[in-house]
């Protein structure tokens, strides 16, 4: 309906009619208001997006600045008026008036007046019934104040009070930090309004001194990434300005001592998973930077790895009567029933205690680390002379290409960003995993080496840089790499397994080494590389039968339905009974009690042949190697109570000490060159807070992202100190590729000589062997480089060449430089 001014002009815009807004009035709401009927003034009408409000100016400005539960936000309002919005409305709330009672008034004095006492444990129903009952009185002056609603949560412990302080209500109903992080971890966070009204200049300002800081102090940037440094961030916005933050020394004393406490708090969970499952401790020593010997002591169950402590064992012998001593303290406090075995690293003194160990303790087993055992035999097999060439000149492409920025930054750019190198948990394994990184970029390899980044580089020039392009272009070096990751790669997924502590390893194990033979014995199933194969399985068995001959694995292959009832159905008798020999000998040991023992032993005769009303469930039946042997022994084993008991005791053990590795680990990155003055109960105390939340949070983000792929061989942070790389970091850049044609590899090799140029390079070395060797042996079953000397290191060491184009020209190199030069232990390659 037009309005009267309306009528008589048609021009007239009510929104600028100073009538239709009060007179004298500083209310900002009104910038965006005004009255559409002068008669019903409750009605307020929005100038931006022609909204009419109920309720006065104040609900106007709550639907400018949005948020409020009872008014719709406006679709036109911008991040500036929602912020002069909200900051009015924060600084005008009404207070609303509490009067005391006159016997109140004593207290008020006093100070305490303001406050209503209520305990933290009361719901909030109980809150707001507790602060109604104050009623008003005829009161002085002094109990008509204003007083703001606060309450002091009182925490009840042993019959004492102790007060935590005034907390609102705003602050007793919002979420802890903790579950803000989590949320937003999982992606089912909602951010507050006081948040998302700030500017992005504001939201800058922060971000900037967070990085300021971590700049300044050096702080690895995938420490943001932590779950607890987004925890901390959140606790300090919570509590709000004027904190501040820990002291060096609150930091280095009541604090640690504090977080030692709260960290403590996390074994409630694993001690349940150590009674209902059992458990292994693991052991392992480490020399720390002031030359202290440090044996630290883990348990490992389903739960994850907790770790226990160190002792410093500098002042004592190192004998198997010592350690033995160590061990059974722990396992006491643990508890001998709960400890099923026992893991520590292969040495003498370690084996020599672990019999020691099962002598007092007729139950519990001694086990050599599986992970050290394969690491072993990778690196008997990386000594045959058939491997040792070809990762030799591997690791020479890898160096000579780590230590030159320009060359390396080409060869990201061929390879798309990727890295060579491949660091894993141990040396070995980088050492196959980094040649199957290059046999998977060779062409990318090869791309770069006939390309004008390196054609027109001084480096080309150079001994060794022409030795690198003759071997990336060596068609025979590349067969040779293949041969190596033959061999490899099947142990390799064993190592995988074994050292992956998040899923129980040992009732694997015996299977994988087999299929591991099997799948070697198919790769080199042709009549030339006959010998290599003898040489590879002979090391495999040495190592293994000697040190991995162990019952507790073939009882946990019996006791692993998806592995045991195939061999049954495919009539391997002779494996089965021994499998069920093994079984038997652990159960002998395990369980004391004769009566119990019969029951197991007739339970696992059903189990065997998948009969009785426990084991002829049809869905047990389907799901034999569809589920894990755990799962499958908690849904199908509980009508055989006695024989699901001891085999999930069994099936849920680990099979290596890895968790001992990755907690040396940890005290090499705390106990650092700039803080080896570290007290030994400091340093446990950090390590102990360190492993044990950090390792929480590991088995938090597998569950989390379960059934992704996860190499845990593979260190997840690129990791320059090894012998595979030795340059300063470059990052990545360009893009992938290189233009196809219809030249092969293989003819490039031809046309540029570059294996015949290999196999030359040692022939004076060659015939000078052959001079003294009247009878000399050729291995005719192999191929290609075979009949080279080995190469132990480097001899053409580019250390004095740069690729600068700024650098002085090739005939006024320095003194430094040629002394650099004649350096061969800056460069070695570690052969």
């Amino acid at each position: 309906m037009a309005t009267p001014a309306a009528s008589v002009n048609p021009a007239y815009d009510p929104k600028t009619d100073p009538a239709r807004k009060p007179k004298r009035s500083k209310d900002p709401g009104w910038k965006y208001g005004y009255w559409a009927d002068l008669g019903n003034r409750d009605e307020v009408t929005c100038t931006l997006c022609g909204t009419m409000v109920h309720g006065g100016i104040k609900r106007l400005k709550q639907h400018l600045a949005g948020g409020f539960g009872d008014s719709k936000i406006c679709s036109e309002t911008t991040t500036e008026i929602r912020v002069e919005m909200t900051n009015y409305l924060e600084k005008h709330k009404r207070q609303r008036p509490m009067y005391l009672d006159d016997e109140e008034e004593q207290v008020e004095e006093n100070g305490e007046a303001d406050v209503v006492v209520v305990e933290a444990s009361a719901p909030v129903n109980e809150v707001e019934s507790q602060a109604s009952k104050v009623m008003p009185s005829s009161g002085t002056a002094a109990k008509k104040r204003r007083a703001a609603y606060s309450f002091k949560a009182v925490a009840v412990s042993k019959g004492k009070e102790k007060p935590k302080g005034n907390k609102t209500i705003l602050e007793m109903l919002r979420k802890s930090p903790e579950e803000i992080v989590d949320g937003r971890r999982k992606g089912s966070y909602q951010p507050p309004i006081q948040s998302s009204t700030k500017t992005k200049e504001q939201h800058h300002y922060v971000d900037m001194q967070w990085a300021l800081f971590f700049y300044e102090c050096g702080i690895p940037f995938n420490a943001a990434a932590s779950r607890q440094f987004q925890v901390a961030v959140e606790a300090t916005a919570q509590f709000g300005s004027g904190y501040k933050p820990p002291s060096p020394y609150q930091f280095g004393e009541p604090l640690l001592k504090d977080a030692v406490k709260l960290t403590s708090t996390m074994r409630e969970d694993h001690e349940r998973a150590w009674k209902h499952f059992g458990c292994t401790l693991m052991s392992d020593g480490w020399t720390d930077r002031r030359g202290r010997h440090l044996i630290n002591f883990l348990v490992n169950s389903p739960e994850g790895t907790f770790f226990l402590e160190s002792v410093d064992a500098s002042s004592e012998a190192h004998d198997a009567y010592m350690l033995a001593d160590l061990l059974e303290k722990r396992i006491e406090e643990i508890g001998k029933e709960k400890v099923v075995q026992v893991i520590t690293d292969n040495g003498a003194n370690y084996k020599a205690a672990g019999k020691h160990l099962m002598e007092r303790i007729p139950s519990l087993f001694w086990s050599p680390c599986a992970a050290h055992c394969l690491d072993l035999m990778l690196e008997d097999i990386g000594g045959l002379k058939e491997f040792k060439k070809p990762i030799a000149r591997a690791r020479r492409v890898t160096t000579f290409i780590y230590r030159h920025g320009r060359i390396l930054s080409a060869m990201r750019e061929k390879t798309g960003g990727s890295d060579l190198v491949r660091p894993a948990a141990t040396r070995f394994a980088t050492a196959f995993l980094t040649l199957k990184s290059l046999h998977k970029h060779r062409d990318s390899l090869k791309s770069l080496f006939v390309s004008e980044a390196w054609t027109g580089n001084k480096l080309a020039k150079t001994k060794a840089g022409e030795d690198v392009h003759d071997i990336v272009l060596s068609t025979e070096f590349w067969n040779k790499v293949e041969d190596c990751l033959r061999a490899s790669a099947p142990l390799l997924i064993v190592l995988r397994v074994v050292d992956g502590d998040e899923k129980p390893a040992m009732p694997e194990v015996a299977a994988l080494m087999n299929q591991a033979k099997d799948r070697i014995k198919q790769s080199f199933a042709i009549p030339t590389k006959k010998t290599l194969l003898k040489k590879i399985i002979d090391i495999i068995e040495k190592r293994w039968v000697k040190q991995m001959d162990h019952p507790l694995y073939g009882a946990a292959l019996y006791l692993n339905p998806g592995k045991l009832h195939p061999l049954i159905r495919d009539d391997d008798d002779a494996t089965v009974g021994q499998l069920r020999g093994c079984f038997l000998e652990v159960l002998g040991r395990m369980v004391e009690d004769r009566d119990t023992q019969d029951k197991i032993d007739a339970q696992s005769l059903d189990y065997e042949a998948l009969r009785g009303e426990a084991f002829s469930n049809i869905r047990a039946k389907q799901n034999l190697e569809k589920m894990s042997p755990l799962d499958w022994w908690a849904s199908y084993g509980g009508r055989a109570i006695d024989l699901q008991r001891f085999a999930r005791r069994i099936v849920s053990l680990c099979a290596s000490s890895s968790g001992c590795e990755r907690n040396w680990s940890t005290f090499e990155f705390i106990h650092t060159k700039k803080r080896n003055r570290l007290l030994h109960k400091r340093l446990n105390d950090i390590v102990y807070i360190s492993y044990n939340r950090k390792m929480k949070t590991r088995f938090q983000i597998r569950r989390e992202k379960k059934g992704k792929s996860f190499d845990p061989l593979v260190i997840e942070e690129f990791d320059w100190d090894n012998e595979w790389a030795d340059s300063s970091y470059v990052h990545p850049q360009g893009a992938r590729g290189c233009d196809e044609n219809d030249l092969t590899w293989a003819a490039v090799d031809e046309a540029l000589g570059a294996s015949n140029s290999l196999r030359g390079r040692n022939l004076p070395r060659n015939a000078s062997r052959c001079a003294t060797n009247s009878n000399p042996r050729l291995d005719e079953d192999e191929s290609g480089l075979g009949n080279e000397e080995e190469e132990d290191e480097d001899p053409h060491d580019d250390a004095y060449v740069t690729d600068s184009e700024d650098a002085p020209p090739d005939g006024g190199e320095s003194m430094e430089g040629l002394q650099a030069a004649n350096n061969h232990d800056e460069f070695d390659d570690g052969y």
